[in-house]
């Protein structure tokens, strides 16, 4: 009995043992693995891959000092970026970051992974072809970097991939045929890279919940893709700016949900077909700057949704349909020389009736078809003196000339220069025109031209570009879209006007140059401290930005968007906190003014739908030609939104838009979740200026425009609040949640 009781108690200290040496073990193993306050932990496997991601990555701003080494925090919400489901990492989200650096081929270790956003970033090398094991990928949001290489084939083999935006990177190949397999796929933009190669064969209507596609802007080439005719969800289909040739198929007419048709600046000949006239929910058509020939369609004229088309710059011939030629206006169909019947300028020639003379019978002949001499000695008469009218025109013309250039060498251009305006000949190699409007020449064309560049982004309207002159210098300098800009003449009569603004809040036009074979460039100061963007949600932990300087911000901007509503009759019409530039001390300047006002009727029509798509359009402009004052002050709204909450309206807030979201937590229940933690902080010396500007910021981002201020309301109104420094009242949270 004694030794079977010296047994037990010899396994019972054996067991216990045992069961203190697992549970140090799994003590250290959280440790390793990351455990936080809320008991989460995150596997090892995937903070292995986090660790190599950050270690490829360059973190210019510190963001991610909080993936630290210990794995504490990474599924509980304490490192940036990063969201856990079970321990395994399904959300990697670092836009607006400044992130440099590679994407770690480690990445393929998070099999969970069902998100990877890293837009807007300045990542390079290549897209990791491990991405392809990542069975739960659903979203790829890689666009606005400098990624090269071809797209890894393996992407396809995600078979839950719901959305791929890889857009103005330097992508080069073809497109992968392997997308075929993605079948739950209903968005793909690769736009403004440079693939090469023909859309695959192998589509052939495979990925039928396609609802958007995007190729433009790069090398593809071959005739229209025979296979995107059979993805019957296509709502938007866009191959504007590449190498495609050939006639339009008919069978275009099987995608009879398509909404925005785009596919202009090709190399499309033959007629139009008139089976485009079959899809009626058509409401975007642009076929510009193609080898089009024939007439239009009179089917086309039938659409019953169509808000904007151009056919401008083709071979296209006969008479515009009135119907059309009422819908729109002449920019939408110029470029052809034969068309005819689109404008008063363009009349179509009235047929000959039957029973005119002719020539052998005319009034002015006699009956044996001579000319009679009185006839004869008036137009003599009327010759003589047409040369002499010419002979007099040219000599008035050369003494304008020589006393204008006699005047301008005296005093020193002075006429063009009283007007703060320069006009200089490049002269040289470089040959062309630059204009300067600052009032003297700061550089040539050839300075302009030779200056080392580097891509800033890129947009409906062009590339801009941070360029170092010769002397060190830099300037902003925006590359107009050729064949999107109006005429010369018209372009350069709205550029004087442009060249005019100053305010200072206002990026002002320095110089635009307009070279010889068609290229159009606008010059801008270059602006040290970046986009507010980038200054609110780009930047480091370490940096703070404080209640006073935001609400600077605010005024500074509402400021110049008072003069421009008020002052120069202009209404910006794609306000985000990307076009808001800030100097060295931080003050605000609105940029891209008036380049609406530059291009043609079909460029101005597809910037406008496409700006603001990222939570500053306001609702109603979808039903809209031409946005106006109101929707102006709604995206100054948002701005005011991102000011206070510290989100940028592409973040994710419960699936809702910022306006939306912000407007829900106050229906709902007051609380502090709206304020940036940043602001927070000092809460207590602000008075009611939050709880104020909060009520006045949802007021411009109101669903009704006619509820909306006016922005020298909306100025009155900051500044008000920016004078008052009384203490904070409990009451103003419950005023506020009432209204």
């Amino acid at each position: 009995m004694d030794d079977r009781n010296r047994y037990l108690s010899r396994w019972k200290q054996t067991r216990d043992l045992f069961c203190l040496f697992l549970i140090l073990l799994l003590s250290n193993l959280r440790a390793v693995s990351g455990k936080n306050d809320g008991g989460s932990t995150v596997k090892i496997s995937d903070y292995q891959a986090l660790m190599a991601l950050k270690r490829e990555f360059v973190d210019f701003r510190g963001v991610l000092k909080s993936w630290n080494d210990s794995g504490f925090g990474a599924c509980s919400g304490g490192w940036a970026g990063i969201k856990c489901l079970d321990g395994q990492v399904i959300t990697i989200q670092l836009p607006w970051k400044g992130l440099g650096g590679r994407i770690s081929e480690k990445i393929g270790q998070l099999h969970a992974l069902r998100r990877l956003s890293l837009h807007d970033n300045v990542l390079v090398g290549s897209i990791p072809s491990s991405i392809g094991i990542l069975r739960n990928l659903r979203v790829v949001y890689l666009f606005n970097n400098r990624l090269s290489g071809t797209i890894p084939p393996g992407i396809g083999y995600c078979p839950v991939l719901q959305m791929i935006d890889l857009s103005n990177n330097r992508l080069t190949g073809s497109i992968p045929p392997i997308l075929a397999n993605s079948t739950r796929l209903y968005r793909l933009n690769l736009s403004f890279n440079n693939l090469s190669g023909s859309v695959p064969d192998s589509w052939n209507g495979n990925i039928s919940s396609l609802s958007s596609l995007d190729l433009s802007s790069n090398n593809i080439n071959g005739r229209f893709p025979e296979s995107l005719t059979k993805l019957s969800s296509l709502v938007v289909l866009n191959l504007k700016s590449n190498n495609l040739d050939g006639r339009i198929p008919d069978s275009i007419e099987r995608l009879q949900n398509l909404s925005v048709l785009i596919l202009s600046n090709n190399s499309f000949k033959g007629q139009i077909p008139d089976a485009i006239g079959n899809l009626t929910r058509l409401t975007f058509l642009d076929l510009s700057e193609n080898y089009l020939t024939g007439q239009i369609p009179v089917s086309l004229a039938n659409l019953p949704n169509l808000s904007s088309f151009d056919v401008s710059y083709n071979n296209l011939s006969g008479a515009v349909a009135s119907t059309l030629a009422k819908r729109f206006n002449s920019s939408s169909f110029v470029g052809n020389i034969q068309l005819c019947g689109y404008s008063s300028s363009t009349p179509c020639p009235s047929p000959e009736p039957d029973n005119h003379p002719s020539p052998s019978k005319g009034s002015a002949m006699n009956p044996g078809g001579r000319m009679r001499t009185k006839d004869t000695i008036l137009i003599s008469v009327g010759a003589i003196l047409l040369v002499l009218l010419l002979l007099c025109c040219l000599f008035m013309c050369c003494l304008i000339i020589r006393k204008a250039a006699s005047k301008g060498k005296n005093s020193n251009t002075r006429g063009l220069a009283s007007r703060g305006r320069i006009e200089v000949e490049s002269g040289g190699e470089a040959g062309g025109k630059l204009v300067h409007f600052d009032g003297h020449c700061v550089f040539t064309a050839d300075d302009l031209l030779c200056a080392t560049a580097e891509i800033m982004g890129k947009s409906s309207y062009g590339t801009t570009y941070k360029a170092t002159l010769g002397d060190n210098n830099q300037v902003t300098v925006k590359r107009l879209r050729e064949k999107s800009t109006k005429a010369n003449k018209e372009f350069e009569t709205e550029l004087a006007k442009l060249g005019m603004i100053q305010h200072l809040n206002i990026l002002a036009l320095r110089a635009y140059y307009m070279g010889p074979k068609g290229e159009k460039l606008l010059v801008y100061d270059c602006m040290p401290n970046g986009s507010l963007a980038s200054f609110l949600h780009a930047r480091g932990p370490e940096m703070i930005v404080p209640w006073k300087l935001r609400m600077k911000i605010a005024i500074g901007i509402t400021e110049g968007l008072h003069h421009l509503h008020t002052q120069e009759n202009i209404v910006h019409g794609n306000l985000t906190s990307s076009v808001v530039l800030l100097d060295e001390k931080n003050k605000p300047k609105i940029a891209d003014v008036g380049l609406p006002h530059l291009m043609t009727n079909a460029a101005k029509t597809d910037a406008i739908a496409t700006a603001g798509t990222l939570g500053y359009r306001a609702p109603e402009l979808s039903k809209l030609k031409n946005p106006n004052t109101k929707t102006d002050i709604y995206s100054l709204g948002v701005i005011m939104l991102e000011l206070l909450t510290g989100k940028s309206p592409c973040e994710a807030t419960d699936g809702l838009e910022l306006p939306q979201w912000v407007s829900s937590i106050v229906k709902e229940e007051w609380t502090n979740e709206v304020f940036d933690v940043e602001l927070m902080n000092d809460a207590s010396n602000m008075g009611d200026d939050l709880l104020n500007t909060l009520k006045l910021a949802l007021h411009c981002v109101d669903p009704l425009a006619a509820a909306r201020p006016e922005a020298l309301q909306v100025l009155q109104k900051l500044e008000e609040i920016n004078a008052d420094s009384t203490v904070a009242s409990p009451a103003a949270a419950v005023q506020l949640k009432s209204e």
